[in-house]
Parts: C-alpha cells; structure tokens; sequence
C-alpha cells in the first residue's frame, strides 16, 4: 500500500529545520562566565567568559577593558600583561586591540584548581561536528521529500557524500593526524606528562576511527530503514529533533568530568564537584554563570519544526479513522 501523499507543510517545516541547524553551527550555544573580587568589573566586563560552539571554545571577553589603574594592575598580575606584550596602537600580542583572551584566563584558573585544558574537553565531539550536522541536514532534506524513490536518491547521494568528504577530510588530507597534535599541544599546556598525553592521542586516534566507522554504520542503517519501512521516515526528523538534548547531556557529562577528575598537585585544592551546567553557582571564590546562548535558541526553533512536521506526518499516514 502506497504512503499517504506529504504536505507542503511537512516539507517546508523540515526545509527550516536544515536552515535553522546550519545557522546554530555557526553561533555560540551556550556561554558561561566566571567572576570574582580579584577579577573587578574594571578590568573585566565581561567577567572571564567563554562561548560554547560546535567547533569549540571561544573567547567571550568582547569588551574593551577601562584604562585606569585597577584595570592595569588585575591585568599585569593576573594575567601576565607587561608594558611590552602592548603595542604602542592598544593593541596585545595577539592583535586583539586590548580585548583579553578569556580561553587563556580560564586555563590559567583551571591550573591554579588542578582542572584539566579546555582544549582536552570533547575532541571527538568538537571534530565530528560538522559530519554529525551535515548528516542530520541530509536525513531532514530526506525527510522533506514525499515520493520514497526520491527520498532514497536523496538519502543515498547525501551520505555517499558525507562518507566520501569525512575519509577526505580526516583522512587523506590528515586533519585528524594535525588535530590529534594540535590536541597533544593544548593537554601539554600546563601539565608536563609526555608519556599519559602521548597515549590520549593515540586513544583519540582509535576513538576517532570508531566514531567514523559508526557513523558510516549509521547512514547504512537509515537508508536500508527508509527503503524497508514506510514510517521510518519520521525518524529521520525525529532524531535531529533531539539535537538541543544532545548538546545539553554531552556539555554536562563534560562538566562533571573535569570536576571529578583534577589533578592533586593544583595550587588550591577543591574537592570533586559538578560545575553549574545551568544557572547560578559558586566555585571557591568564584560565582559562575551558566546559560544558553542564541545558537541554543535556533536549535530550539529547528526542534519545535521538526516536532510539528513528525505529528503532521504521522497523521497523514495512519489516515482519517
């Protein structure tokens, strides 16, 4: 028995849906911020901030600190600034006209604690993320297309291409090769243990391989799905639905995982702890702040389509009772 003829509806819901994701890769999700007495509003309005991505973890100090002599003094002692690391234009090493690397600033305090880098936080996750996007865009434009013989075509050439671009990418052109250095690079950063980091390349190099391997298992699966089950079409919105969940669930596993894990020989010793994945906390002396950014509401947008879309079809294809 043939499915039941797609809405227009159902279609340009899950076409916003891909827009809406393809937009959230591209902005921060989630920003957190830490603030303190020995960090003055002076020195640092945006207190020490960070910006939560896809890719990564970006620097979310945007404004300019006050010239004045508190502001001076927190940079030189706590940050390391000297009257030569500034160019007579205002202007740090960095280029960055003055704005303070927020990325460093909080390495610096997660040493002073004994947490690991920022940079050791989800490396399989941050490398993938883009494949992970391009396959759920491709399952949505599946999704979006009624006739099944166009969906499969649809389905098959996009993860044809996917798999075709990550073994590119990863692969023969070495990013994963430059990725696991640059991932060595920024665990060495502050703790000087050549043999363990060496090994958690080696690990992310393995780790890396299966996560692509499963992916690829993935893309098999769904194809053969949508070709064996009409109603397996509603999983292809169904699971880029559940992205904002994902976020949330890998940020918090990877909060706990530097609270629990720190190293004995930090300068201050904190027992194991949750870091505050949403909201309002206190760290020692430091208050904390948690919460979603802009991206987060685009994947929020895109979920709230994609749910509308799967209901939709779901009743266009149990039919009038």
């Amino acid at each position: 028995m043939p499915a039941a003829k797609q809405s227009v509806l159902v279609s340009a819901l899950a076409l916003v849906a891909v827009a809406l994701m393809v937009a959230a890769y591209f902005t921060p999700i989630w920003w957190v911020s830490l603030t303190a007495p020995n960090y003055p509003p002076d020195a640092f309005p945006d207190g020490i901030r960070l910006h939560f991505h896809f890719t990564g973890v970006k620097n979310g100090c945007i404004s300019l600190p006050k010239s004045n002599r508190i502001a001076q003094e927190t940079q030189q002692e706590d940050l390391g600034w000297k009257s030569d690391q500034t160019s007579p234009g205002g202007k740090d090493s960095s280029g960055t006209s003055g704005i303070v690397d927020c990325v460093n600033e909080m390495n610096t305090i997660n040493h002073y604690v004994g947490m690991k880098p920022i940079g050791v936080g989800a490396p399989v996750e941050r490398l993938l993320g883009g494949f992970i996007v391009g396959l759920f865009a491709v399952m949505l434009m599946g999704f979006a297309v009624g006739p099944p013989r166009a969906r499969l075509a649809v389905l098959g050439g996009g993860f044809l291409a996917i798999t075709g671009w990550m073994l590119v990418d990863l692969f023969a052109l070495g990013h994963l090769h430059d990725f696991v250095e640059q991932y060595m690079v920024d665990a060495g950063r502050y703790f000087r243990e050549a043999e363990r980091i060496a090994h958690w390349g080696q690990t992310l190099t393995q780790v890396v391989g299966v996560a692509v391997a499963a992916l690829i298992a993935v893309m098999g699966l769904t194809l053969f799905g949508s070709w064996r089950w009409p109603r397996f079409q509603l999983a292809l919105a169904a699971v880029p639905a559940l992205l904002p969940a994902f976020f949330v669930v890998a940020y918090a596993a990877w909060l706990g995982y530097f609270g629990h894990n720190l190293h004995p020989w930090g300068a201050f010793t904190l027992k194991p702890f949750m870091p505050t994945v949403f909201g309002e906390g206190k760290v020692a002396q430091f208050s904390t702040h948690s919460f979603p950014h802009y991206g987060f509401a685009l994947l929020v947008a895109m979920s709230g389509c994609l749910v509308v879309a799967v209901v939709r079809r779901r009743l266009e294809l149990v039919g009038p009772r």
